[in-house]
């Protein structure tokens, strides 16, 4: 390989997205078999095996590692993991390595899908990665395994081309994202840097500009189990919960009333989200309520800390006891569930957002819009905890965490063309 950085970029351009093109047909199928995993959180094994199986063939060096071989819960960042074996979340860092002088690069996606849901409320089966009028549906298919597969064939497409980067690349697909983040977090403790990291989420090919944090809590609610014959003389835990959750609600309004003063999301409409996603509770339909749990998420945005956040939930929770007559001698028990995770911005300005600029200009032919997120990615580790540029860019889709999740393969492949640019424009590319 020789080390001289070719200086023609139309010319590679072209030559980039040709292969793209050549190798679409492939990438649907590598998408296809990824949406077939059914890679649920603790469940991801099986798709982190084939993975590293696909990198190993395009002769990347491969380190696949568990949670459980970095000193995890050591960072200040790590986020409690409640009943998930370390051991069994698996992450794969493939690197591909150069003999030039070009910058650095991470890219990074993650694996782990949240649940489909009933089956027979989609319209095609939730893992069967079924085509149809230029979409791909399937749990995960947008969120975010097309944008794992724009990251590999990009890469593809510029060794087909007759290509290699100019600097170090490092491939990353890791676990926990839809739940603490701690998946990208173990790459760092484990030593994988670069001069910028992107994260090809599915943003509709327009960058994050910011994104807002979030908490993850559960409320262990008790009652007094009665005969509802006599339901006056013992409490419900459901009806108790009931009223947490308007607490909580109520605690959303002011806050996103004061959101109205933040220099990134004043011109959101209640960019803070308050969430109950799970509930459990009682044992029989004829007696008051036992016992009820529930798991809840609120966010938080930028200027504020998680640990801001966790003492504005205690003190809301403190006031809802002392507004109820049994909360206030049994109080709920607050569990921090997992999400812990910080606010973050794309500070403007960076080499590495004009190379993306650029790349996204010459395959979409318009600037590169920007977004404001009331949802979390991974980018956050990289610039708010380890100082380096990170990106969130990637394909267009519709529903994630929805039924009929899906992506539209167009908007994927010049995704892919564009990652494959903005690896040449940042990199630097070498004759293989």
């Amino acid at each position: 390989m020789t080390t001289e950085t070719l200086t023609k970029p139309d010319q590679i351009a072209a030559e980039l997205c040709a292969a793209v093109d050549r190798n679409f047909d492939d990438q649907i199928a590598f998408l296809s078999r990824m949406v077939q995993f059914r890679s649920l959180r603790g469940q991801e094994a099986p798709q982190q095996h084939w993975l590293a199986e696909q990198f190993a063939k395009r002769r990347y060096d491969v380190d696949a590692f568990s949670l459980a071989d970095v000193d995890l819960m050591s960072h200040p960042k790590a986020a409690p993991m409640d009943g998930i074996d370390l051991a069994g979340s698996r992450q794969v860092v493939a690197t591909l390595n150069s003999n030039g002088s070009g910058r650095s690069l991470i890219l990074q996606g993650h694996i782990d899908v949240v649940p489909e849901g009933p089956a027979d409320l989609w319209d095609q089966p939730p893992f069967s990665a079924a085509v149809r009028d230029g979409w791909m549906f399937g749990r995960g298919a947008q969120d975010m395994k097309a944008g794992v597969s724009a990251m590999i064939f990009a890469l593809d497409a510029i060794r087909d081309a007759g290509y290699a980067p100019g600097g170090r690349v490092h491939l990353q697909t890791v676990t926990e994202e839809e739940s603490t983040g701690n998946g990208a977090l173990s790459t760092l403790m484990r030593g994988y840097r670069a001069d910028a990291c992107l994260i090809p989420e599915p943003t509709g090919h327009t960058l994050t500009r910011a994104q807002v944090g979030a908490i993850w809590f559960r409320l262990r609610v008790r009652g007094t189990p009665v005969h509802v014959a006599y339901s006056e003389a013992g409490t419900s835990a459901i009806l108790s919960a009931m009223h947490l959750v308007r607490a909580f609600q109520d605690y959303t309004k002011t806050l996103n009333a004061r959101a109205l003063d933040n220099s990134w999301f004043r011109g959101v409409k209640n960019p803070i989200k308050f969430n109950v996603g799970i509930i459990k509770g009682g044992d029989w339909a004829s007696s008051t309520a036992a016992w009820c749990e529930l798991d809840c998420r609120l966010g938080l945005l930028p200027g504020e800390t998680p640990q801001q956040a966790m003492r504005g939930i205690e003190e809301c929770l403190a006031e809802a006891h002392k507004a109820d007559d049994f909360l206030s001698d049994n109080p709920a028990e607050l569990v921090w569930s997992g999400f812990q995770a910080d606010a973050a911005v794309c500070e403007p300005g960076t080499e590495a957002e004009a190379a993306l600029s650029a790349a996204h200009q010459s395959i979409f032919q318009a600037p590169m819009q920007e977004r404001l997120s009331t949802a979390v990615n991974d980018t956050r580790y990289y610039c708010v905890d380890y100082g380096i540029p990170a990106l969130c860019y990637g394909p267009y889709g519709v529903g994630p965490h929805a039924f009929n999740e899906r992506v539209e393969l167009d908007s994927l492949r010049k995704t892919t063309q564009s990652i494959a640019l903005f690896v040449a424009n940042w990199c630097g590319v070498m004759r293989a």
